[in-house]
């Protein structure tokens, strides 16, 4: 969505060649960055996982739902009177797999959207994905997240630095997490 977005075009303001994978939505494309476009939660696992080999930074920021239908019905399901169960079945875990793809010289940054116990799971997933970075968002915080044009975030680092911003813009948000990320770079040059 708009962080998504924001990220990609603050990335690419700075230099960076980027690829965007995105589902279908109304917002512009930023201009200068390769729009991959994907319809479905498996689309998108594919189009990760297969051009992660070729990427130094991976941020992760789409709200991939953690469920999908078993099975998806080729035509419209015509109302009956009794009740309709539909199977739900794990999503393919996107960021979990690049986890276990990533590569010394990668970073990898997830997002957590969280509403209860949030640093401590924002931390979990941190260390049980291998991420370097977690970008977390609270449903608690009001005018932040979903269909809002404002953000408010907790950064939270591998090595438990925690930053947290203000209510404000997301391209500012976008700013925020693309300077935690140069950071996380330069430290890790520093280690080659």
């Amino acid at each position: 969505g708009k962080m998504g977005y924001a990220i990609a075009r603050n990335a690419m303001l700075r230099g960076a060649k980027v690829t965007l994978v995105s589902g279908e939505t109304s917002i512009q494309k930023p201009r200068f960055v390769d729009v991959v476009d994907i319809k479905s939660a498996a689309d998108m696992f594919e189009a990760v996982t297969s051009r992660s080999a070729e990427c130094d930074y991976i941020v992760m920021s789409a709200a991939v739902a953690d469920y999908t239908p078993k099975n998806v019905f080729s035509q419209k399901v015509k109302k009956a009177d009794n009740v309709l169960n539909i199977e739900l079945q794990p999503t393919k875990d996107i960021l979990a797999q690049l986890g276990k793809m990533k590569t010394d010289k990668q970073i990898l940054v997830g997002f957590a959207l969280e509403t209860n116990d949030e640093e401590n799971n924002a931390k979990q997933k941190l260390s049980k994905k291998n991420l370097d970075f977690i970008v977390l968002n609270s449903l608690n915080d009001k005018n932040a997240c979903f269909g809002f044009d404002t953000n408010k975030v907790t950064i939270i680092d591998s090595n438990g630095n925690m930053t947290k911003t203000d209510l404000k813009s997301k391209s500012e948000i976008a700013e925020d997490v693309v300077s935690k990320l140069i950071d996380t770079i330069k430290e890790k040059e520093s280690k080659f």
